[in-house]
């Protein structure tokens, strides 16, 4: 309970719900006294007074306020103790969560690692072999040599680290070009910043013999990079198709440490930025755009703006990641606590055991063989990233217009192909065409069947021109 004391300041008043006792003074400058005494709501009295008799009166009065303004304080009581189940209400809990919220933000925070940006000079050799180039940011940048930025320990590793992705991926474009056997094509490398300071590798495929007819932007799933498409992006080069592919951030030759991603849209962002590029290089050009798993779904996300459908003719999706499905239903509810507290955390019990991508024993041996393979457990930030991006998807299908081709296997255990149906049951696009091959796992271009699943996108691209 609490208690509330009011000193009387001029006149006396005792508050009570069941007795009201008071005393109010008011007089008046007329000649007529209103005096209302010691009375309840229907007790009062009108009395007139001489003027000396009100003079006299009026020195009682207010002696006696005197003593009562020394003595007397009204008590109150707030019926609070009445309240206590409002502590427990759903805003109150609410506001809980966010103070909770803040006081970890602000024991993280200092935790955080730094932007970073790596100068040129460390790739600008195997540019001149590989044909790559290095695109500056707009505005102005100051960038600063590695050896001049203290940094933590951890910090420093993901920075050698990535110099060592990005050194490898820059080497295989170079042996490319140098194989006699590449000849029909000529295999390049860029680099581009992001206005958040993120250095993202790309490389593009360029037919020598057969005109350019089309473009393509590849996105590769997760843990992956565009190099392992070489041989599906000569096969578009045989059929006058350039190809662009992107190491999303965290992946391949793209800063960031391994298979790590902060937010999907950071990667949507990036490629609605590299698109522009592409079609600035290319005007007039039709451009479509393949996404494979989690590339899938970036290009999907990118493909309902408005203001890149426009520019793209159609999209190719192979085992897209609209529906996604976690070892364990908790997973849902600890996903976004963890994503926070511990992002970088890889969480193996996340991980479907034992399974499958592809049923060609080579494929999987070159996969897991490959050091720009992102080969340990997933990150908890990155896994929540691929829920959520999951989660937008399956509410806005029907705002995808662009002309689309989605191929699924049956028997893929990591992304839904039920979700795919629905995306193509849902979607407003008026050209959709969905392949749902029998048995197939996850992999499509990495599975025996390959070569029929290449010749079905092939067609349909050609068919588009």
């Amino acid at each position: 309970m609490i208690c509330l004391a009011f000193h009387k300041p001029n006149y006396s008043t005792a508050a009570n719900h069941h007795n009201f006792q008071g005393k109010i003074n008011l007089i008046s400058k007329s000649r007529l006294d209103f005096n209302i005494i010691r009375g309840n709501y229907s007790s009062s009295k009108l009395i007139f007074q001489s003027p000396r008799k009100r003079r006299s009166r009026r020195i009682t009065q207010q002696k006696s306020m005197a003593r009562n303004n020394c003595a007397g304080t009204v008590m109150l009581t707030s019926g609070a103790s009445g309240r206590i189940n409002a502590l427990f209400t759903l805003s109150a809990l609410r506001s809980l969560w966010l103070l909770i919220n803040a006081f970890f933000l602000v024991l993280l925070l200092p935790f955080r690692g730094r932007r970073r940006s790596i100068s040129a000079g460390a790739t600008s050799d195997s540019a001149e072999k590989g044909g790559g180039k290095q695109e500056q940011p707009s505005g102005k940048t100051v960038r600063v040599p590695a050896a001049m930025v203290p940094r933590k320990s951890a910090a420093a590793a993901v920075d050698k680290e990535v110099a060592v992705r990005r050194a490898l991926a820059i080497q295989r474009v170079v042996e490319d070009n140098e194989d006699d056997n590449s000849k029909d094509t000529i295999r390049e490398f860029s680099l581009f910043v992001t206005p958040r300071g993120e250095t993202i590798f790309t490389q593009s495929w360029t037919p020598v013999k057969v005109q350019v007819r089309g473009l393509v932007i590849l996105l590769h799933g997760l843990n992956e990079h565009s190099g392992r498409y070489t041989d599906f992006a000569k096969k578009l080069n045989a059929n006058g198709f350039k190809v662009y592919g992107m190491d999303w951030i965290g992946h391949g030759g793209s800063d960031g440490l391994h298979a790590y991603v902060h937010s999907l849209d950071d990667a949507v962002n990036d490629m609605k930025m590299f698109l522009s590029k592409v079609l600035a290089e290319n005007p007039g050009v039709p451009c479509f755009c393949f996404g494979h798993s989690t590339g899938g779904a970036i290009v999907l996300k990118a493909a309902v703006d408005p203001k890149v459908r426009q520019h793209i003719a159609g999209i190719v999706l192979t085992s897209p990641a609209v529906g996604v499905q976690p070892s364990h239903p908790i997973f849902y509810v600890l996903a976004p606590v963890l994503s926070f507290l511990l992002p970088r955390y890889q969480f193996s019990a996340a991980n479907k055991r034992g399974t499958a991508v592809s049923r060609d024993p080579e494929a999987l041996v070159a996969k897991y063989s490959d050091p720009l393979v992102f080969t340990g457990s997933i990150r908890v930030r990155t896994g929540y990233e691929i829920l959520r991006i999951s989660a937008y998807l399956q509410e806005n299908l029907c705002r995808l217009t662009v002309p689309f081709l989605v191929l699924h296997g049956t028997d893929d255990s990591v992304t839904d192909p039920g979700a795919s149906q629905k995306l193509h049951d849902e979607a407003s696009s008026t050209d959709k065409t969905i392949k749902l091959y029998e048995g197939l796992l996850h992999d499509l271009l990495f599975e025996p069947e390959k070569e029929e699943i290449v010749e079905n996108i092939v067609s349909w691209l050609n068919s588009r021109l």
